[in-house]
């Protein structure tokens, strides 16, 4: 919503220009802008909420934590009501908390509590009808199948958002600086051994005139055989900032964010 609301400050009329997937936490910051363009291959995607505390399940196979989303919950809760016996009551949570653990729920009901409520106010910066936020929202956190459904224009559009055809100059150019974008993201890795290995990536790029901010992942992991799961040794993933200095030359410093 920060970053939602930074845009807002130093633009009255803002347009999103989606040329490809726009997913999840990025959908929220869609939903700021008072236009969407679309092109023939975008997208975006519901903002149901789905969670990786530290009481979540753990996989049998990897060890590692299972993330739980609160459309999982609600379905089986609903396909308990459904073929349920009579009077069973609420046995199902009996079951159910024999996986998950009941503060894993009580979470889940929160973070998909505040999605709707940062949906509706992100949507509130540029639709004054706040019952229609409420709605939008509320549909995108419960309506869809799946957490990476794609909303293609049609159904923007159906959903009551302001969508629209891109312009087929600027989908091509946008095309072509997601590749330069895909160039700088590639992931690299180093296996030293199966027990040990190295991963760097940027995650996040942001540019202005002049200006550049991406983050970028720089870990070595080491793999604990008697806990079977992946551990990170050294972690010196940071924000950078790319500026032009004197004579053309590119400064790059750390920027830490508190």
């Amino acid at each position: 919503m920060r970053i939602v609301n930074v845009i807002r400050n130093y633009a009255k009329h803002v347009t999103a220009l989606i040329p490809l997937e726009t997913a999840s936490a990025a959908t929220l910051v869609t939903l700021g802008a008072d236009e969407i363009h679309m092109g023939p291959l975008s997208f975006i995607t519901p903002i149901d909420s789905s969670k990786l505390p530290q009481l979540s399940p753990l996989d049998p196979v990897t060890n590692a934590k299972v993330s739980v989303s609160q459309n999982e919950i609600q379905r089986l809760e609903r396909l308990w009501k459904e073929n349920a016996p009579e009077h069973s009551d609420n046995h199902h949570y009996e079951e159910l908390y024999k996986y998950i653990h009941p503060v894993v729920l009580g979470s889940l009901d929160r973070s998909s509590s505040l999605s709707i409520r940062v949906g509706k106010t992100i949507l509130s910066y540029h639709n004054q009808n706040l019952e229609e936020c409420e709605r939008i929202s509320t549909k995108l956190n419960s309506d869809y199948p799946s957490h990476s459904y794609p909303i293609v224009l049609q159904e923007a559009q159906e959903l009551g958002l302001n969508a629209n055809e891109m312009d087929v100059e600027v989908h091509d150019l946008l095309l072509e600086l997601n590749s330069v974008y895909a160039e700088m993201g590639n992931k690299a890795r180093s296996d030293f051994d199966e027990f040990n290995y190295h991963d760097n990536q940027i995650l996040n790029i942001l540019e202005g005139r002049d200006l550049q901010l991406y983050y970028q992942n720089d870990r070595d992991w080491f793999y604990i055989k008697e806990e079977r799961r992946w551990h990170v040794l050294n972690d010196n993933s940071y924000w950078y900032k790319l500026t032009w200095g004197k004579e053309n030359v590119i400064q790059k410093e750390i920027m830490y964010i508190s």
